[in-house]
């Protein structure tokens, strides 16, 4: 061994194991974008019994590129899964596995449950957003419950990859009145995700996921997050009677007039616990370009190749905004 050899630091190999990707709480991992889909009904668990919930979990949903490999994964991370009551039922479609997570957040009105709540996670692809569209909309109608919440996945196929057409699911969602998350790499998937459950808690919605082929099919090393601690909004009262599921429930206005109180509930908690972000912050931009998901890597991409950092960036009065949430205005 040379000298200049001999003289550099000796960093430790990190005694890293595949479960670990699963079973560790800080540190770095390495994830698909499936596999962080799996994470986060682990961390949600994870966090709901540091704060002292005894909640469960509820995965059910249909295959299909982009998420072909999601029930395949949750198998494998099966001893996982019953360690944190998590349980996972692949559906025979779409609409089926939507109608069962809608029956999860009927737990907390049941006086014989046995636990405080139960958090459910929909997937399937952008056709089946379309096929299972009467139930998503009639859960996001009727609700989440306080202790579970409900994310849904859509894996959403552009550039139809493996898909007989091209689709997206954001104006199915905002259709649906559904909030929609749009994270921008599989790192953000685990803070989107939580975020997506907490926000579901709050108001009541069920809050959308999107997940393209580009990302979910992807892998990176990720430095684990800590885990979060979201505000409750001091400015939004909600109504008398209440932002969640109930029984009973009838068909009728109420249904409608407790949606648009739920859009305020979400607007106030997205006030108390912003996602958007400016990237370089310029308080007197002249110009300004605003991105969402992967197509901000994008744009970022593309202003590298262009020559143009922040220090740029502020030099010719450019600012990037990055949409994390999307909600229909009206």
């Amino acid at each position: 061994m040379s000298d200049a050899a001999a003289s550099q630091p000796h960093f430790p190999l990190d005694n890293y194991e595949l479960a670990d990707r699963y079973r560790r709480e800080s540190g770095r991992v390495l994830l698909t974008g499936t596999q962080a889909l799996v994470r986060i009904a682990l961390m949600q668990r994870t966090l709901d019994k540091a704060s002292g919930l005894n909640t469960a979990g509820f995965v059910s949903g249909y295959r299909g590129s982009p998420l072909g490999m999601v029930d395949q994964e949750l198998w494998r991370a099966k001893r996982f899964l019953e360690e944190n009551q998590i349980e996972f039922l692949p559906a025979v479609n779409e609409d089926l596995a939507a109608t069962a997570i809608l029956g999860t957040q009927q737990v907390e009105t049941d006086s014989g449950r046995t636990v405080d709540g139960v958090f459910g996670i929909w997937y399937g692809k952008g056709p089946g957003v379309d096929r299972a569209g009467d139930a998503l909309k009639h859960g996001n109608a009727y609700g989440s419950s306080p202790h579970g919440g409900v994310l849904v996945v859509a894996g959403d196929d552009h550039g139809c990859i493996s898909s007989s057409m091209p689709h997206q699911s954001d104006v199915a969602f905002l259709t649906f009145m559904m909030p929609n998350l749009n994270p921008a790499n599989v790192a953000e998937y685990l803070e989107f995700g939580l975020y997506g459950i907490a926000l579901s808690r709050y108001s009541g919605m069920w809050v959308g996921f999107k997940a393209i082929s580009e990302t979910v099919e992807s892998a990176m090393s990720i430095e684990l997050p800590p885990y979060p601690q979201f505000e409750t909004p001091k400015d939004f009262t909600p109504p008398a009677t209440g932002l969640h599921y109930r029984w009973p429930d009838f068909p009728g206005p109420q249904i409608e007039e407790r949606l648009e109180a739920k859009k305020a509930a979400t607007l106030a908690f997205v006030a108390a616990n912003p996602i958007d972000r400016k990237v370089f912050n310029v308080p007197d931009a002249r110009f300004g370009i605003v991105t969402t998901g992967k197509g901000h890597l994008d744009l970022m991409e593309a202003l590298r190749l262009l020559g143009v950092d922040e220090k740029e960036a502020r030099r010719i009065g450019i600012d990037v905004y990055k949409v994390g949430m999307v909600l229909r205005a009206t």
